[in-house]
């Protein structure tokens, strides 16, 4: 606690009488040990947090509209794009995009080029310098192994407590980090249509942030690799050159079909079996903006993006506590017991 002057004593109890489950307490006191001044701190998921007896200016929305139907609704009527929407709410987003598109390449580009082993009591050694090796001698695998490598390679960067960037979580870091990395240096993608890509992806994960939570403790995994994937696979079918009813059919295929998935990290580590989930997920949202290009020459989808963004909130209420991030139940416990 070096950031704090003086005497500082840290107690974890059970004891939280909020209705938002990932928190805790900060209590000040004077040099007369009488009490000042107290915080309670919600971590909202994505690096961001709220604190209720003082409210945060930067948690404010630059986005007027709160579903994806509204926003359709006022492209409709102005006639203009969804990068249009965009970035006639954020002009200077897109030199931040840049920005983060740099870093979520350096992070694959580390990932990719460390072997060791990762801290913490499992033990474990990389994998995505391997895996990567091993998609440059398969032929018929080697660009899902690829991908696959790239989210190993930020997942362990993470692990790693390393740099890396929160879209939407740590936890589900590897997702949009292997997209761009595939897309950047295997497919030699122009940057800025790549930056309009992520800005693209932004606007599905910030309507699942503001409509439902990116938080594994508050909505498990669904809402952290499941908004991922979404966000990604928006992206993707941004990419293909997908329309916008292809592109938000491509972010709900992807969400719907995460949906109940539960976090149970092993000794609650972001390891087991969170990477792979992130491996699983970015060929996933590749998957679902195929889907939705070839299903959407066959009939109209029935199930909006708003539909189930309220369907994953709605389940992660649903979803125990032993398995949203505590690790007391799921696989968590199991290899516990087997261990």
């Amino acid at each position: 606690m070096e950031s704090l002057p003086g005497e500082c004593t840290v107690r974890f109890s059970l004891d939280w009488d909020e209705s938002f489950p990932n928190g805790f307490y900060l209590s000040a006191f004077d040099e007369n040990h009488v009490f000042v001044r107290k915080w309670t701190v919600f971590s909202i998921g994505g690096g961001s947090i709220q604190i209720k007896e003082y409210p945060l200016p930067w948690n404010d929305e630059v986005y007027l509209e709160k579903s994806y139907r509204e926003i359709r609704e006022l492209m409709d009527a102005e006639g203009i794009s969804l990068l249009d929407y965009v970035y006639s709410h954020e002009p200077d987003l897109k030199e931040y995009l840049y920005t983060i598109m740099d870093a979520m390449i350096d992070c694959v580009e580390r990932g990719i080029s460390t072997e060791g082993m990762l801290p913490g009591r499992l033990h474990m050694n990389r994998t995505a310098h391997r895996l990567y090796e091993q998609s440059t001698e398969s032929l018929l695998e080697n660009n899902d192994l690829r991908l696959m490598a790239y989210a190993f390679a930020a997942g362990e960067e993470n692990a790693a407590g390393h740099s890396c960037v929160t879209a939407p979580t740590l936890g589900a870091c590897g997702v949009m980090s292997a997209l761009v990395y595939y897309c950047a240096k295997d497919r030699n993608m122009d940057r800025s249509r790549l930056c309009d890509a992520l800005a693209i992806g932004g606007v599905f994960g910030n309507l699942i942030k503001s409509n439902a939570t990116i938080s594994g403790a508050v909505g498990g995994c669904q809402a952290e690799v499941g908004t991922a994937v979404s966000m990604a696979a928006a992206s993707a079918a941004y990419l293909m050159g997908l329309d916008i009813d292809r592109i938000e059919y491509a972010a709900e295929i992807a969400m719907e079909h995460n949906l109940g998935l539960t976090c149970d990290p092993v000794m609650g580590y972001v390891m087991i079996p969170c990477i792979e989930r992130n491996a699983m997920g970015v060929l996933r949202a590749f998957d679902a903006a195929t889907l939705s290009r070839y299903m959407s020459n066959i009939r109209k989808h029935l199930v909006s993006f708003d539909m189930v963004v309220e369907t994953m909130k709605q389940t992660g209420m649903q979803i125990p506590i032993e398995l949203k991030e505590t690790a007391e139940g799921g696989l968590a416990k199991e290899y516990l017991h087997e261990s």
